[in-house]
Formats: structure tokens, C-alpha cells, sequence
């Protein structure tokens, strides 16, 4: 790839359209008041002050600063590894600014409001979900392409076992009977 951190705009619009819809859920839903828009589906504004499904939340507060750090490290070594694509790895790259955009999406609620602001609410009958946003579904779907990727790679010959099975059996024999005879 050229330049893979062209693809940091897919971060900044995962950015600016969780924030803008993170920002229209509190400005018109009431605090966990489900507004049905499916029998399986409300939007319900809610605050998670912990990680996912609600890991943590029910602490002090230190896990606001824990979450914080992590969302910064992961945000700043996945643009490393960004930085470092070859030509092709186009679905790593899409991934991997998914997992950042979806990172810093959640961050600046952090920071800004202490907890992560919720919206989207999945049910069957009496049994919800936890509730999540726009930035978790960037993180897990940045998340399934870096599975599938690894996936398909290992799925790839390596480059070292195609180049040794192309190898003449001459050559072969020769350089294990060199590195006997040392």
C-alpha cells in the first residue's frame, strides 16, 4: 500500500457520525426510555461508565482513566501497524481505522462526559442486550475483519514455503549437505 494512512478518513468519519448521532440520542431520548422502533429494536439513551457490557462500571470511577489509556495506546499503536501495510491489505487497513475511529469515538465520551453514551437497544421479550453505539459497532466490525483477515492468511501459503517448494531437489540436497558438512 502507498500510503496506508490515507485510510485514517474512515476513522474520522466513524468519528464525527458517532459523536453526531451520540449527540442527537441525548438531545431527543429520555434516559432509559425506550422508544420502540421494532419489537426487537428501541433506541434508549443510556450511560456506561464501564467497558463493554457494562465490564466495570459499577466501580469509583478510576476505570474512566483505565478505559481512557487503553483507547489512547490502542489508538496509537493500531495507527503504527496502519502505517506499516504493504499493497493490498485493504481489509486490514479498513479494519484497523474502524477499531481507531470506534476507539476515539468512545474516548471523547470519556473524557468529556465520564461514561460512553448508548443508544442502540437489541431485545427478545424480557431478555436486552446490553446497549451500545455507533463506535462499539465500528470497534467489532474492525474487530471480524481482523479475524477474517488472519483467516485468509493463514489459509495462504507463506511466501518462505512456496519459494522452498519451487526450489529445484538439487538444490535442496545440496544445501542440507552443506550445512552438515560446517
Amino acid at each position: 500500500m502507498q500510503r496506508p494512512l490515507r485510510w485514517l478518513w474512515l476513522s474520522l468519519v466513524v468519528i464525527v457520525l458517532d459523536l453526531g448521532i451520540k449527540a442527537l440520542a441525548s438531545a431527543h431520548l429520555d434516559y432509559g426510555r425506550p422508544l420502540e422502533v421494532l419489537p426487537i429494536f428501541n433506541l434508549t439513551l443510556l450511560h456506561n461508565t464501564g467497558a463493554a457490557f457494562s465490564f466495570l462500571a459499577e466501580h469509583a470511577g478510576w476505570q474512566r482513566w483505565l478505559f481512557a489509556f487503553i483507547a489512547i495506546g490502542a489508538s496509537i499503536g493500531l495507527t503504527i501497524w496502519l502505517s506499516r501495510l504493504k499493497r493490498g491489505e485493504t481489509l486490514t487497513a479498513i479494519s484497523l481505522t474502524l477499531v481507531i475511529g470506534g476507539a476515539i469515538g468512545n474516548l471523547y465520551d470519556r473524557l468529556v462526559h465520564g461514561y460512553v453514551v448508548d443508544y442502540l437497544s437489541f431485545h427478545w421479550g424480557d431478555w436486552y442486550y446490553p446497549a451500545f453505539n455507533l463506535a462499539d459497532t465500528a470497534i467489532t466490525l474492525g474487530a471480524v475483519g481482523l479475524v477474517l483477515q488472519s483467516l485468509f492468511d493463514s489459509r495462504r501459503p507463506k511466501a518462505s514455503q512456496a519459494a522452498s517448494k519451487d526450489e529445484p531437489s538439487s538444490t535442496k540436497g545440496e544445501s542440507s549437505s552443506t550445512k552438515g558438512d560446517s
